[in-house]
């Protein structure tokens, strides 16, 4: 089964700067699906809105491993004071307001 355009923006014409469509590849190209569709459909939603402070510490959320990335967002393990930052909680809050993956509840 194929991914549309809609949940996988790197399927379809963008024209967004280069910087940006490089941070939403990387977040739709994790290696684990829970962690594509986490940072994702966060990113699909947001990215165009990010200060530079938000797009410098979703770079640096990205070369997290997806084990750890994953088990601090779903809470089985405690978020590691280095990793905290107020875009990290922007994504978990996201998910809260929004449902699984971003997609409306």
């Amino acid at each position: 089964m194929s991914e549309s355009s809609e949940t996988n923006p790197d399927l379809s014409e963008d024209h967004r700067d280069p910087r940006l469509k490089k941070i939403l590849f990387r977040c739709w190209h994790r290696g684990m699906k829970e962690m594509d569709l986490l940072l994702g459909g966060f990113a699909n939603a947001q990215i165009d809105r990010l200060s530079e402070e938000e797009l410098l510490e979703l770079e640096h959320l990205l070369t997290a491993h997806d084990q750890d990335l994953y088990a601090w967002m779903t809470g089985r393990k405690p978020l590691p004071e280095e990793w905290d930052g107020p875009l990290y909680r922007k994504i978990i809050a996201y998910h809260e307001a929004s449902g699984p993956a971003g997609f409306a509840k």
